[in-house]
């Protein structure tokens, strides 16, 4: 077991499935010691785990949670890419997109979720620059999708 999976473990923590392309497009491309993450909503293989308009229907609190599951994820996808999580070294960036009410104007605090939890997986390795924008409809009417760049050795 790599020292990422057992850091997911010790934080009772489990991967979903990784998640199927919803289209003819890569869900990890890797290229010149970077892996560009396309984006992840909080899915378990083709099952959608979370639905809604955060500020509508879900909480910022529910948001929060849906990111957190987004970068579970996107962790499986780059487990399933990679083949071993310690190969990522840093995370570079991440843009989180969520689907939110027009009166709604804490993204920032959604998107926390995915970035709180890659540090506390990755610690200062995980630190990321980042953005958060509202958006209107989503596919799969997702509160949140997360798109990342990470770099990763050989």
């Amino acid at each position: 077991m790599s020292r990422i999976e057992a850091r997911i473990e010790d934080l009772g923590l489990a991967l979903p499935a990784p998640m199927l392309p919803p289209g003819n497009f890569k869900l990890v491309n890797v290229y010149g010691g970077l892996a560009y993450i396309s984006g992840h909503p909080a899915i378990d293989g083709s099952t959608v785990l979370v639905q809604g308009v955060v500020g509508r229907d879900l909480t910022v609190e529910e948001g929060y949670e849906a990111a957190r599951l987004a970068a579970l994820s996107i962790i499986a996808s780059l487990k399933h890419e990679l083949g071993d999580l310690d190969r990522v070294t840093s995370w570079l960036r991440a843009v989180g997109y969520v689907q939110s009410a027009p009166e709604f104007h804490d993204n920032a605090k959604v998107v926390n979720g995915f970035s709180d939890l890659i540090i506390e997986i990755w610690g200062e390795a995980g630190r990321h620059a980042r953005s958060a924008p509202g958006q209107g409809p989503s596919p799969l009417d997702v509160p949140v999708i997360i798109d990342a760049i990470v770099a990763i050795s050989e």
